[in-house]
């Protein structure tokens, strides 16, 4: 099987899934295998589920007379379909990565660029080597753009991502320590991240930047196509402002009030109006779209509670995120604690990383300071603190906090959305 010759059969199917749980009515399945489960025995079962087709990458799965097809490797014929699907999209393609707030900037471009036209997005965190590939499959004739997340931990992930995505328009949200241990470092975070830079330069594409981030000048410095926003030459140039915790922003004397806390979100609001403002959307649109995004996704969601204010912030987080987002928070009006957890592939950063994460904290003078998980645990030897989420439930269980104001901040392995219940 080839994709010349499978791509009619996907032309008419409902969507491709790798979960055999979701299966509908004229899905595609494909049957990836695991560490402990072959999915290739549930091909069968998939087609009197209503499968369309299953690919499978055993031989002796192989039955063409009940559209389950055998292909060396179903994740290399995922990126092949993805891509030859791609090459007959003749519609802009929006890529973007960075350190932190790449899913809600990608939310709140979608959410903008909706006010106009039929926008397909990533869904949730679908940003690697196989969401890619299923959201670019998932776009439809019917789709006028499409906005693609793209993650990556390790150098040359961008570069591949972009070959299968191919995008018209790129934005990196800034360069953070995150991943410091897959990427080798801040040098390394840079250089990974710029791939989409790369690949946007060698096709003679647009690039969007933030011409307040020294680094993004500099990498663009002297290219065209772009799209600036940030200074007052810039293409776009917004003011901020804030009311009840949350970040807004104001151009041309038609201001935007958000529902995301902190201002390290101004500059998402400015990636997704400066795109808005560009494809040629109304400025009273605009300001509609961005009013009535509703975070939900753990992501600067600010949650009212028995007349408590807490932020959700647990999606993820890394040195650059936690700094602002702490800095951020103690602006809030009335007495304060901070739940902190630690934050994830840092490698042999790690240590004085938190160590600098909670030196801010007790500088800033919150009113309670609870860590959790092991790498806190270890240098914090003066304010509460738990080995897990799950130890840190049983205190609350037993134990309330009292401040008006409840930060949880924390990578996504620890889990702490769970102590939410309980506070």
């Amino acid at each position: 099987m080839n994709i010349e010759q499978f791509y009619p059969l996907f032309s008419k199917a409902n969507k491709v899934t790798i979960d055999s749980r979701k299966i509908e009515s004229n899905d595609i399945f494909f049957a990836f295998s695991g560490d402990n489960f072959d999915a290739a025995t549930l091909a069968e079962k998939a087609i009197s589920d209503g499968a369309l087709a299953v690919i499978v990458e055993r031989k002796d799965f192989e039955n063409t007379a009940r559209n389950i097809f055998y292909v060396p490797s179903t994740l290399d014929f995922l990126q092949a379909l993805a891509v030859y699907h791609r090459n007959q999209l003749d519609i802009p393609f929006i890529g973007l990565t960075g350190s932190n707030g790449k899913t809600t900037t990608k939310e709140l471009i979608h959410a903008v660029l909706s006010e106009k036209y039929n926008v397909q997005y990533t869904y949730g965190n679908l940003n690697n080597h196989i969401g890619v590939p299923l959201t670019i499959l998932s776009v439809k004739p019917g789709h006028e753009m499409a906005v693609i997340e793209m993650g990556a931990n390790h150098q040359k992930e961008i570069e591949l991502l972009c070959t299968i995505a191919k995008p018209d328009y790129g934005y990196i949200t800034n360069f953070g320590k995150a991943h410091l241990e897959g990427f080798g470092g801040f040098e390394g975070v840079i250089k990974g991240k710029s791939e989409l830079y790369d690949y946007l330069k060698e096709y003679n594409k647009t690039i969007v930047v933030n011409e307040n981030d020294s680094i993004q000048v500099d990498k663009t410095e002297n290219y065209e196509p772009k799209i600036t926003f940030g200074k007052k030459d810039s293409d776009y140039y917004f003011e901020s402002y804030s009311e009840d915790h949350c970040v807004g922003l104001s151009y041309q004397g038609t201001k935007a009030l958000s529902k995301l806390t902190g201002n390290y979100n101004f500059t998402n609001l400015c990636a997704a109006v400066s795109l808005g403002l560009h494809f040629g959307i109304d400025q009273e649109k605009i300001k509609h779209a961005i009013e009535s995004y509703t975070p939900t996704n753990m992501r600067s969601q600010i949650v009212k509670k028995e007349g408590k204010t807490l932020v959700l912030d647990t999606y993820n987080a890394n040195p650059s995120s936690m700094a602002v987002s702490l800095s951020n928070f103690i602006t809030f009006e009335g007495s304060k604690s901070i739940i902190i957890g630690d934050m994830l592939e840092l490698g042999e950063e790690s240590m004085v990383e938190h160590q600098n994460i909670l030196k801010q904290a007790l500088e800033l003078g919150f009113d309670e300071i609870i860590t959790v998980g092991g790498n806190f645990k270890k240098v914090n030897l003066t304010t509460l603190s738990f080995e897990n989420t799950q130890e840190l439930i049983e205190y609350l269980k037993l134990n309330g906090i009292q401040s008006d104001n409840i930060l949880l901040k924390a990578s996504r392995g620890i889990s702490l959305e769970k102590a939410l219940d309980f506070i």
